[in-house]
């Protein structure tokens, strides 16, 4: 089968998955709690490797303390880090949010990104962290945000031969439409939470099979 082919049966296959994920979460959205860009930002950058359940635990009290690019900017790395310790990788975290939100203040006018291009320049910032904030910050869709779930259940579903997320997401942005993009990631999400977890499982009770 030429690949041609297999990308037509691969798209017939992810409108129909869409459509199913859509009537089952119709109101599908991010998880992760802020109340502002950097906030935002920074809860997805604690978010690699970490449950968004225990993000938001951290950043309840967190996000108290910390409200402006001003604050992250100036927080003490080493008393940063303790506060965030919980999410793992809080050294590289930590350094991560002050570093982004000293240059956030010096070259984006305290102003959070709101290109693809000048957001991947922030570390800790790769397109998936890009992607969610982009879109839930600014309305700005240019790709899929591929977590481990969207990764998993793209395999499983067989929308993608792929491992490695920039390749998965390339694969999700060529059949899906792009009015589609955003809303897939969540629905996915919580598909992957509610009925098809990571943990083995009775495949036959998932809606979609």
């Amino acid at each position: 089968m030429t690949l041609r082919k297999i990308d037509e049966k691969r798209k017939t296959k992810v409108l129909e998955v869409v459509r199913k994920l859509k009537k089952l979460f119709p109101k599908a959205k991010i998880s992760l709690r802020c109340g502002n860009n950097i906030q935002l930002l920074v809860a997805v950058i604690l978010s690699a490797q970490c449950t968004d359940k225990k993000v938001n635990e951290v950043t309840e009290k967190l996000f108290k303390k910390y409200k402006t690019v001003d604050d992250f900017a100036r927080a003490n790395p080493k008393k940063f880090e303790q506060e965030i310790r919980s999410t793992g990788f809080y050294r590289a975290k930590a350094r991560n949010i002050i570093t982004a939100a000293k240059m956030i203040k010096k070259d984006f006018s305290g102003k959070v990104p709101r290109t693809m291009e000048d957001i991947l320049k922030l570390p800790g910032v790769a397109r998936k962290t890009a992607n969610v904030v982009l879109g839930n910050a600014y309305g700005v869709v240019e790709g899929i945000a591929v977590d481990t779930h969207v990764r998993r259940l793209s395999k499983k579903l067989g929308f993608t031969n792929n491992d490695d997320p920039v390749k998965i997401e390339r694969d999700l942005m060529r059949l899906l439409p792009k009015k589609e993009w955003f809303d897939f990631t969540y629905c996915l999400i919580e598909y992957g939470r509610q009925y098809c977890p990571a943990r083995p499982h009775d495949h036959s009770k998932c809606p979609i099979k």
